[in-house]
């Protein structure tokens, strides 16, 4: 049974919706007022909370995107996130820590330099950060090793040892025969029996698919790329074997599973490599 249909599922996520919009708008005023206290003017005092509850919630996305990525930029987005959020509690506590301790005939919030300076290193540290994040999204898409992918690798990598061992016993060469009774065939019939009884045991099989013919491809490697090309993405923006099968068929030609696998493995090579260089280029 799915999430969904567990009974209560739809209440306790308007609940969950419901805590973290109360939560954000009791931190947002507490940080709205640690802005003033820091000189902050006027409207801009609205836009620092964001800069760090926001950085919360963008540093989660991170982390739902890169779920399939390396250990240590996992780790690395995890600091990010703990570091804005251990932040955001220390703002809170201490705006309240400070209004206590102000005396009632002194109204406002009143921070020691060291409070005001760490304060204003935020937003520029906030926007090194996000930067920061966006270029190790495009260095690890997000479905670069979904598992869905390494099923489709490891099918690849089966499919092309069959064609391969297919290949080689339908092109194995054979030898010429020697007539009956002729020395040279009775002294090689000596010499190899035992070899031969050696190797019955381990010599593959011929299999009803093996064969000597076989369709002649109706066009090019290069010409399948270029039409492959034109083929849309599959998910994640990764190269589908059946949308690039389903553009090169009604084209008026045919591609067996080997050719396909190929082809796609080379489209995919190079959209990677077309992805490391834009990503290169933003860094």
């Amino acid at each position: 049974m799915g999430p969904a249909a567990i009974p209560g599922t739809a209440a306790i996520r308007a609940g969950i919706g419901l805590l973290g919009a109360i939560g954000f708008a009791l931190s947002y005023d507490a940080l709205r007022q640690m802005a003033a206290a820091i000189h902050i003017r006027g409207p801009l005092t609205y836009a620092f909370p964001l800069v760090i509850d926001g950085f919360i919630a963008i540093g989660i996305g991170a982390l739902l995107i890169l779920r399939a990525a390396s250990p240590h930029a996992r780790l690395y987005v995890w600091a990010l996130v703990g570091l804005a959020t251990a932040t955001s509690i220390w703002a809170n506590a201490l705006h309240a820590i400070r209004l206590n301790q102000t005396p009632r005939h002194a109204p406002g919030l009143r921070l020691d330099d060291m409070t005001v300076g760490v304060l204003s290193a935020i937003p520029p540290l906030a926007l090194a950060g996000a930067v920061h994040l966006y270029l190790l999204i495009r260095r690890h898409p997000a479905d670069r090793h979904h598992p869905q992918d390494r099923h489709n690798r490891q099918e690849d990598r089966e499919e092309h040892t069959a064609t391969s061992n297919r290949h080689n016993s339908s092109h194995h060469p054979q030898p010429t025969p020697l007539p009956k009774g002729s020395p040279q065939a009775a002294t090689e019939s000596k010499g190899d029996v035992a070899e031969d009884r050696g190797k019955a045991s381990s010599a593959p099989r011929p299999t009803a698919k093996s064969g000597l013919g076989g369709r002649q491809p109706t066009a090019s490697m290069e010409d399948l790329l270029a039409i492959g090309r034109t083929a849309p993405r599959g998910r994640g923006g990764r190269i589908s074997r059946r949308n690039v099968e389903a553009a090169i068929r009604p084209a008026g030609h045919s591609i067996g599973k080997d050719r396909l696998s190929e082809a796609t493995r080379t489209l995919q090579n190079e959209a990677d490599r077309h992805e490391a260089e834009h990503a290169y280029a933003d860094a």
